[in-house]
């Protein structure tokens, strides 16, 4: 098909609770024929459904409609709403309906396409399909757009993948959002103030005809989203979703993914214009092998001089079974050969305190860093109790000590629910 017609449907009254808007169409006289597809504004769906809220304060109105704030800017919001759509408030519309009501989205705009259609047909004779159009933002994009967020008898996707070009190279990605173009075709004639809520595309009837698929289709699955929150809701949750891990599977760690994480890590804050953190990656079997067999003789050893039974020490070595099993090894190190020497023990103690301190910035970045890369791990202080073993087996510089180790791996399982903690418990204000 080299061209096709869109045309806006003049005529329709104003819509109330109640009314049956394939009647109204119908009255309006669309000379639909069969292949023709209706573009409805969500608006007058909406108003014949009695989705008309009255509420004088619409943030109200949106937090009751809202399942997941994904970004917040001032009062703007963007979140996801009942009908599983991201969009900016909600879809929550103050526009086009009396003062002191506000319209919400039809609970189930597929139903609502298909009531439509389904209709056109018993007073009509003919097969049409029926998109139900409301407004968007899109992400990257300046501007608003009409896109389908419910549709009936009507292509929503066209799928090429497998296929092949003009040029004859592999289509691997690419699947058309049909439903969303015929929206945007109809926003033309439409228009946001001329009163021209439903539009008429003719000449695309290959699209239309009884599919398994409807609008729902075309939102995003969650394991799908790269982008699922925004800037500073991402930060907050990667900080607060940050869990220690303890089971991890057998799948093997991209060492990029732990070298990006110690990108991250070395932003973090330190005294002095100092770097005093060093990174040692364990990426041989036998390296992990090595260092952990004398870390383990080591401890026993402790023990033994603590005067514990060989069952008590059998039972605390096999706490160590964590670093063991986890695919992937990092010890973290401090150096402090940035540090001043005042020559007294209070500020020469502040002073390596403050290395400290940076250290565990460091760290905490570090494993920030590692759940943005769909990581687990866990961090354990074991090689702060043997350094020089630690620095011995690695080979590592006098000057660094290492301050514990990191487990890192595929989580085997997603951790438990953490409930959230107030702030006020940790607060003291002056």
């Amino acid at each position: 098909m080299t061209s096709y017609r869109v045309r806006a449907l003049p005529g329709l009254p104003e819509v109330r609770p109640g009314d049956d808007l394939a009647k109204l169409i119908v009255a309006a006289g669309p000379g639909l024929v069969d292949g023709d597809v209706l573009l409805v504004t969500s608006k007058i769906v909406s108003k014949a459904e009695g989705r008309i809220l009255a509420a004088t304060d619409r943030e109200a109105a949106i937090d009751a409609e809202t399942v997941r704030v994904v970004a917040r800017r001032g009062p703007l919001r963007i979140v996801e709403n009942k009908q599983g759509l991201v969009m900016a408030a909600a879809g929550v519309d103050a526009s086009n309906t009396a003062a002191g009501t506000v319209l919400l989205l039809p609970e189930d705009s597929d139903a609502s396409a298909r009531t439509i259609r389904e209709g056109l047909r018993d007073a009509l004779g003919v097969d049409v399909g029926v998109i139900v159009t409301d407004t968007f933002g899109r992400p990257w994009r300046n501007g608003l757009t009409d896109v389908a967020i419910g549709a009936a008898g009507v292509r929503v996707l066209e799928d090429l993948r497998g296929g092949t070009d003009a040029q004859g190279n592999p289509l691997n990605a690419t699947v058309i959002a049909l439903a969303d173009e015929l929206a945007a075709a109809g926003d033309l004639v439409k228009g946001k103030a001329e009163g021209l809520p439903v539009a008429v595309v003719s000449g695309l009837g290959h699209l239309v005809g009884d599919t398994d698929t409807d609008a729902r289709a075309m939102v995003r699955v969650a394991a799908d989203d790269m982008f699922r929150l925004g800037t500073s809701e991402a930060v907050r949750e990667a900080v607060t979703q940050r869990r220690t891990v303890r089971e991890f599977t057998d799948e093997p760690v991209d060492p990029g993914a732990v070298r990006r994480a110690v990108t991250a890590a070395v932003t973090a804050p330190a005294p002095h214009h100092t770097t005093p953190w060093r990174f040692v990656l364990l990426e041989s079997p036998e390296s992990r092998l090595r260092l952990l067999d004398a870390m383990r003789d080591a401890w026993i050893a402790d023990l033994r001089r603590d005067g514990k039974s060989e069952e008590s020490i059998a039972k605390r070595v096999r706490r160590g079974d964590l670093l063991r099993k986890a695919p992937y090894l990092v010890v973290p190190c401090l150096m402090t050969d940035g540090s001043h020497t005042y020559g007294d023990a209070r500020r020469d103690g502040a002073e390596r305190e403050m290395f400290v301190v940076a250290m565990g910035a460091g760290v905490q970045n570090f494993l920030v860093a590692l759940a943005g890369e769909r990581l687990g791990s866990a961090w354990v202080s074991s090689t702060m109790f043997c350094r020089e073993v630690v620095r011995d087996v690695l080979d590592l510089p006098e000057g660094w000590d290492p301050m514990g180790a990191v487990a890192v791996g595929h989580a085997a399982a997603p951790p438990r629910d953490r409930p959230a903690r107030s702030p006020e418990s940790f607060l003291t204000v002056r």
